[in-house]
């Protein structure tokens, strides 16, 4: 089922990973993770620096650490869910989160190697697909049908927030895709219909800023040079330079869907599905697509030592193109 729901929409994976009874579905879920023999050949759905360390994360609760920028990984000590995690964010070597299915947080505090548990619900299964710490105690999540969880106190307790009704009434029900920061600590968050979220408060107030496209946008980067830029279904990407005000198109030249974009030192890299790699070099209105052979479908993108691509993907730890 995972590989159908791929070939669709990478980021709403973790809403269906199994065709099961709720009930056997969300006991299993809650069990710490299997220590698997290959960690690096599982589905691996984000990836961050923790210092100089490496952290990705993936299906069924499975977190692997590379210390040598990529050459070699090892999986995490101990992990308290089975839960597929979507996302995960650092705020120094020690100290991060990751999230996931039935609206998993987990937290660190010895960068990465054990993790603790600070919220599942497995009453209902609405996965949280992103989450950011604007400082050490402050903290979003994000996820399915308008689901936004924030924290100030470094995750010991989440809350529910409401966000506004969009543009045109109905309820605030749209997937939450991908939260990001500007330079300036403007929050951005990456929905379905073309739709970014925007909030200049830290999370508190948000609006809706429709780039033109309808299609549902998965991933967010901001650019060394003060552009915001987004992309996400049929490679459909859009880019702001007045902070997520007014949005214009960027070709992107393919019609594959962007997973994840990167800022680089020296420029952007975007990855995707169907092997999909974009780069656009600083300065430069265009952006190069290549196609990995293998069409592997890629999830998320780090960019190691020395400027390399590191990739990761339905099948885990990939070398650069």
């Amino acid at each position: 089922m995972i590989k159908t729901l791929l070939a669709c929409t990478v980021l709403c994976a973790s809403a269906a990973v199994f065709a099961q009874s709720p009930g056997t579905v969300a006991s299993w879920a809650g069990i710490p993770a299997h220590a698997w023999a290959a960690p690096t050949q599982m589905m691996l759905l984000d990836a961050t620096h923790a210092g100089s360390r490496l952290v990705a994360v993936g299906e069924h609760g499975v977190i692997v650490l590379s210390d040598d920028d990529g050459r070699t990984w090892r999986q995490a000590r101990q992990v308290p869910v089975a839960a597929t995690l979507s996302a995960v964010t650092f705020t120094d070597a020690l100290h991060g989160w990751a999230v996931g299915q039935w609206g998993a947080i987990l937290a660190t505090r010895d960068g990465g190697e054990t993790w603790e548990k600070q919220r599942i619900d497995t009453a209902v299964d609405q996965p949280l697909f992103s989450i950011i710490f604007t400082s050490a105690q402050d903290g979003l999540a994000v996820g399915l049908w308008s689901l936004m969880l924030s924290t100030h106190d470094g995750g010991r307790t989440w809350t529910r927030t409401t966000l506004p009704k969009p543009p045109g009434g109905g309820k605030a029900d749209r997937n939450l895709y991908h939260i990001f920061a500007d330079h300036q600590g403007t929050l951005y968050m990456v929905a379905e219909q073309g739709t970014v979220l925007r909030s200049g408060d830290g999370g508190a107030n948000w609006t809706y800023r429709a780039t033109g496209g309808n299609g549902s946008l998965w991933a967010g980067v901001a650019m060394p040079d003060g552009r915001i830029v987004v992309g996400g279904l049929l490679g459909s990407m859009f880019q702001s330079s007045d902070g997520g005000a007014t949005w214009a198109p960027l070709n992107s030249g393919t019609r594959s869907s962007i997973t994840d974009l990167v800022a680089t030192g020296d420029g952007l890299i975007g990855v995707g599905l169907d092997g999909l790699v974009l780069k656009q070099r600083a300065g430069a209105a265009s952006l190069e697509v290549t196609q990995r052979p293998d069409r592997a479908t890629l999830t998320a993108a780090l960019i190691g030592t020395g400027g390399k691509p590191i990739l990761f993907s339905q099948d885990g730890v990939l070398a650069a193109p």
